[in-house]
């Protein structure tokens, strides 16, 4: 398994360690829900190195990101962030990722773990226009540090001014010490706070920084069981749970992020075009259940007659709201918020309803 620059403060720390997407990572440490109130209340480090990053450069850069992606990346200010997928030639989703505008010629493709070798193939063949690519994977480190308390605590460490950067936005400073450092507000917890993107050999430097300063703020490492658990109760969607190759951006409610306007060129355009005008036959939807229960990936969900209309693709308990939660995709009739569903769960059916995300 490959590791990150943190993996040895992890195992040192008690986490427990588990295979993902190639990466020896931290499940959780103190436990899920400890964690995960820790993030919703206070502060907390997560590892996301493991997490893919593409350079995209030169004159190209533009035609290059407009062909690939579903977003219209023209829109994209210096010094903003922008979600967008990469869509197949059927309509689905090879990715989700995150967009960042440097210079005029320079972008940042931020991509999902596990989708980083696909990913790259995929730009590589679709790079028709000579863009210049660079996988900077294997160079670049992350930590994303969320929570309410976040802001105040690396304020401390860094004279960039965090209140300047919004919402999907960057700039790129001194931190602890640390020069270059990507300071990004895009976080997939909910819960405020902001990603640091930096070369790995400065990691354990910026890691004790943060875990010195954050002592005051009651800050804890955060495992990746929490971390799905926080994007679950925002409604955030997953990539191979929420989105695959076989799903549209239009089923997942992803139409924002699917940009029809001045005939921009992406791939798949002509499929999402026609699933828009003739309607979509399933389409994502959030739930709580009424009932008590843990909903998971792969159960069926039913109407009031029982029969079958969808199935869960992400579910858990949540830890703010004490009950199951979950997203899932049904015959669009029963996605309206305030519909009744059921949730197979064993033998039972139990009672839920589908609900407006965030859940909290």
């Amino acid at each position: 398994m490959k590791q990150t620059p943190f993996t040895d403060i992890h195992i040192a720390l008690g986490a427990k360690m588990h295979e993902f997407a190639g990466y020896n990572m931290p499940i959780e440490y103190s436990g899920i829900i400890d964690e995960h109130l820790t993030v919703v209340n206070s502060v907390g480090v997560f590892d996301v190195s493991h997490m893919g990053e593409f350079w995209v450069k030169g004159p190209n850069a533009l035609e290059f990101l407009q062909r690939v992606c579903s977003n219209d990346a023209s829109k994209l200010e210096l010094g903003k962030a922008q979600y967008s997928c990469f869509v197949n030639e059927k309509g689905g989703i090879v990715d989700d990722l995150i967009v960042y505008h440097f210079e005029p010629e320079k972008y940042l493709l931020v991509v999902n773990a596990a989708n980083i070798e696909k990913d790259w193939n995929w730009c590589q063949t679709h790079n028709t226009m000579g863009a210049e690519l660079e996988n900077a994977s294997e160079w670049m480190a992350q930590l994303a540090i969320q929570g309410p308390k976040a802001k105040d605590l690396l304020q401390e460490l860094t004279s960039v001014d965090l209140s300047a950067i919004p919402y999907y936005a960057f700039t790129t400073g001194s931190f602890a010490g640390v020069d270059n450092v990507i300071i990004s507000n895009t976080g997939y917890t909910g819960a405020g706070g902001f990603e640091l993107y930096f070369y790995p050999e400065h990691g354990h430097k910026i890691w004790n920084a943060l875990f010195e300063k954050g002592a005051d703020y009651g800050i804890k490492p955060i495992g990746l069981g929490a971390r799905d658990t926080l994007r679950l109760e925002m409604g955030f969607c997953l990539y191979g749970n929420d989105l695959d190759d076989q799903t549209s951006p239009l089923q997942a409610g992803l139409g924002w992020i699917t940009k029809f306007a001045d005939n921009k060129p992406f791939i798949g355009r002509e499929v999402l075009e026609k699933e828009k005008l003739e309607g979509v036959t399933r389409r994502l939807c959030c739930f709580e259940l009424l009932d008590k229960g843990i909903p998971r990936h792969g159960y069926e969900i039913l109407n009031a007659e029982e029969k079958v209309i969808g199935q869960v693709t992400s579910g858990t308990i949540s830890p703010v709201l004490k009950s199951g939660i979950g997203m899932g995709y049904v015959m669009p009739e029963y996605a309206t918020i305030g519909t009744s569903i059921q949730i197979k769960i064993r033998n039972k059916n139990l009672k839920a309803v589908v609900v407006k995300p965030p859940f909290r």
